[in-house]
């Protein structure tokens, strides 16, 4: 099997089993308004609709700001909602090299833009990538962040332990490991990547589009820098406690990223964990059940609001 092959298969394996619910967004995709902050000379593309404290959605691989098109529709009746573009994808920049996708520089660009806004701090919302660049942003700017909301990326650090002890995490992550190989960008296409949203011609034009202006080497740049490589040992060092309320879910039906990781979380956190399993729904949790996760959302951020 040539290498293009087994990334293709990669691929195949990690979108198994998705289902992409359809609640009503309207025309949101015209409605927003969209704009550029500066990371450090790299620009970040981000839409916004709405008013109020700032939430701040970082999508994963492979998607694009409006993978958040859900809850950018329901809270921004209450909440000034912004989707960003991360590096590499759609219209923010592009830099070159493994190094320009090391999470450090992935967490900057979320804190510009929050800073961008003029804000002092923002909720901080991802998913998959941009879970762990939520967890980042949590750990290394932590005045910048009033709550933190992953989906479907465990912290990092039971990432860490379950690939050093569990050898069904370890076969289940082969796609990142074909994702880190040399060259592996070459097997990705736009129609293969915006094919498992065929079953909506709107939402598929929209990603097609995304993805033919997004530069597949850097989207898998994100894996070279930040997935742990055999062989794959436990992190032992102190970790640096997140200081915000965490509000996670994890679709049980996940296949990349195994439950076994939410395991001991809380010894990661200092604040208040609210932890979401949903048996129904695998890694795109945050579309395959939207309107159950986004009334979650809603009705956590007025509890944390009213503390």
């Amino acid at each position: 099997m040539t290498r293009i092959h087994i990334v293709v298969l990669a691929v195949t394996l990690l979108f198994g089993g998705y289902a992409e619910a359809q609640p009503s967004t309207g025309d949101l995709f015209d409605r927003v308004d969209h704009g550029f902050a500066d990371s450090n000379g790299v620009q970040i593309h981000y839409a916004t609709l709405g008013s109020g404290p700032l939430v701040v959605f970082v999508h994963g691989f492979p998607d694009f700001w409006y993978l958040w098109r859900h809850q950018m529709e329901a809270l921004s009746s209450e909440y000034q909602v912004v989707a960003i573009d991360q590096r590499g994808y759609n219209r923010s920049d592009k830099p070159r090299g493994v190094a320009e996708y090391a999470g450090t520089r992935l967490a900057a660009d979320v804190a510009a833009v929050v800073q961008h806004f003029g804000r002092d701090d923002a909720t901080i919302v991802g998913h998959d990538w941009g879970g762990f660049v939520a967890w980042q942003v949590a750990m290394i700017y932590p005045e910048l962040t009033k709550n933190l909301i992953v989906f479907n990326l465990p912290h990092p650090r039971g990432l860490q332990r379950e690939l050093a002890t569990n050898q069904q995490q370890k076969l289940n992550s082969a796609y990142a490991r074909r994702f880190q190989q040399e060259g592996a960008h070459l097997a990705l296409s736009p129609e293969m990547l915006a094919q498992r949203h065929a079953a909506d011609p709107a939402v598929h034009a929209r990603y097609l589009e995304a993805y033919r202006r997004s530069d597949f080497e850097a989207m898998l740049n994100y894996y070279k820098a930040n997935y742990p490589s055999p062989p794959y040992l436990e992190d032992t060092d102190p970790v640096t406690q997140v200081q915000v309320p965490v509000l996670q879910f994890h679709g049980l039906d996940d296949t990349a990223l195994l439950d076994d990781m939410l395991n001991d979380s809380w010894k990661w956190i200092a604040r208040d964990l609210t932890l979401v399993t949903i048996p129904d729904a695998g890694h795109w949790a945050v579309t395959e059940r939207a309107t159950f996760v986004t009334d979650m959302m809603r009705n956590w951020l007025t509890v944390q609001a009213s503390q």
